[in-house]
């Protein structure tokens, strides 16, 4: 292919994936109230409020906003896959194909289960007299909410890739089990660093929420790469 055609398929790419981001964000948007009560649901809290006259507006722009692109992912990372699996020898399409789809796979359960432990982090983190002093009460704003979700959210989809990433490495021959056993010490501390560096607060409780997880995942993917004979 020359290079015109390469820039013509990137340009269809990424018109396909704005025109799917753009629709996941309307749609998003139509339904933002809803997702808006199942977050403060979740999160444990009876209301929030905004601090400026456009808050409540811009909130539900943003919310949208994120969820379209989660939304649009799948057609983003299928246009991501249709523009260079032209390049891949045939042993690389068989490793790349099923990365995309696990990665996406694994960041949605990462992402599921930061919403699941959502009101663990708040409760630990705004519970009087226990890392806030009992005199301070707890007051919501939307903006600062969402941040902290979106930061959770992103923090335990990320870290969910782990195993993928764990995996493909030890397809691709770069790493091994036996080397992963024979540092599981260094290992074990380079997730504990990671989870107090992924988890909001400086508590020593909410980064075992992300740890324990991550442990379990380096434990799987190591294991799933022994039985593999890697």
């Amino acid at each position: 292919m020359t290079v015109i055609e390469h820039l013509e398929d990137l340009r269809r790419a990424l018109i396909i994936s704005i025109i799917a981001w753009v629709g996941g964000t309307i749609v998003a948007y139509a339904f933002w109230h809803q997702t808006f009560e199942f977050l403060l649901h979740r999160a444990g809290l009876q209301q929030a409020f905004f601090l400026n006259v456009t808050g409540g507006f811009m909130f539900g722009l943003r919310l949208a906003f994120y969820i379209g692109i989660l939304v649009a992912a799948p057609v983003i990372l299928w246009q991501i896959w249709w523009f260079v699996s032209p390049g891949l020898l045939q042993h690389e399409k068989r490793v790349f194909f099923p990365l995309v789809f696990f990665s996406y796979l694994f960041f949605l359960a990462g992402v599921a289960a930061a919403l699941f432990a959502l009101p663990i982090f708040i409760k630990i983190l705004t519970f009087p007299g226990f890392f806030a002093p009992a005199e301070l009460k707890y007051l919501p704003d939307v903006s600062q909410l969402l941040n902290f979700i979106l930061l959770i959210c992103l923090g335990f989809g990320l870290v969910f890739e782990l195993p993928v990433a764990l995996y493909a490495l030890g397809r691709l021959g770069i790493i091994n089990s036996r080397w992963l056993y024979r540092n599981r010490l260094y290992w074990i501390l380079g997730l504990g660093l990671l989870a107090n560096l992924m988890t909001p607060g400086a508590d020593p409780i909410t980064p075992l929420i992300m740890f324990v997880p991550l442990w379990i995942f380096w434990e799987g993917a190591t294991l799933a790469l022994k039985l593999s004979g890697r």
